[in-house]
């Protein structure tokens, strides 16, 4: 009976212990990339240009702290909107007949669900109702990281709740997050880990932002976007994020 009592409060020490880590390191974290400081920042805005198929494409990627956002594409002399969200409705432009058009009602509770994130996930996890899991280390393109575990609320997929399980990568030396990992759960990349690495941290009104980000598959196809300019508490018309109508 001590035998087990013993191993019942080892088990919680390691437990106690972990969990103290992890949000030591969260904490250490959000102070290296400007701390307090972004509890006055309620918005980024992001101008970068890529390039597709020979051709210059400018992006302007607005994220705001109430959970707003849109990602507008020039293209053709058009302009394009996707993933925008205005606080009621996620909708997107199509492509082909150039009309706005809402999104599915599962993209549309999975946007919900995870819109008040900004700037990170792992900042403000607690008030989330997320769990944060020191889960070791792990060296990512020669860095030794701190691998945080961030078990969020479900997911819809395919119209049932699953897991929704972040890994977050943070440097030991600079506290940075360096890459975010994270499994897809439905279309046809379903089970891949979609991977994102940030670099080329700069300084934007006291806090510090990635200006170039690499976003695809793990161990499959990626796209990098170095951004020119980011942009601190943007003044951008509510209009922008408006769904206009079909």
């Amino acid at each position: 009976m001590k035998k087990i009592l013993f191993t019942l409060l080892l088990a919680f020490a390691v437990s106690f212990t972990q969990a103290q880590s992890a949000t030591e390191i969260i904490s250490a974290c959000k102070e290296a990339m400007g701390g307090a400081a972004w509890d006055k920042i309620d918005g980024l805005r992001y101008i970068a240009t890529v390039e597709q198929m020979g051709m210059k494409i400018p992006l302007d990627i607005v994220t705001m702290r109430d959970g707003r956002m849109y990602t507008k594409i020039s293209f053709q002399g058009m302009e394009i909107t996707q993933g925008a969200y205005d606080g009621t409705t996620v909708w997107s432009t199509n492509f082909m007949t150039q009309k706005a058009e809402k999104a599915d009602d599962e993209t549309s509770e999975n946007t919900k669900r995870t819109c008040k994130e900004f700037p990170s996930a792992l900042f403000h996890c607690a008030d989330l109702g997320y769990t944060a899991t020191l889960e070791g280390e792990e060296t990512v393109d020669g860095v030794l990281c701190h691998k945080i575990k961030l078990d969020k609320k479900t997911a819809l997929a395919e119209g049932k709740e699953v897991p929704n399980i972040e890994y977050v990568f943070i440097d030991k030396d600079t506290k940075a997050i360096i890459m975010a990992e994270s499994e897809l759960t439905s279309g046809e990349a379903k089970g891949k880990i979609a991977q994102t690495k940030y670099s080329d941290y700069q300084e934007v009104n006291g806090v510090y932002v990635a200006f170039s980000q690499t976003m695809g598959v793990k161990d499959g196809e990626s796209q990098a976007i170095t951004f020119e300019k980011i942009e601190a508490n943007p003044t951008v018309s509510a209009e922008n994020f408006k769904f206009p109508g079909e």
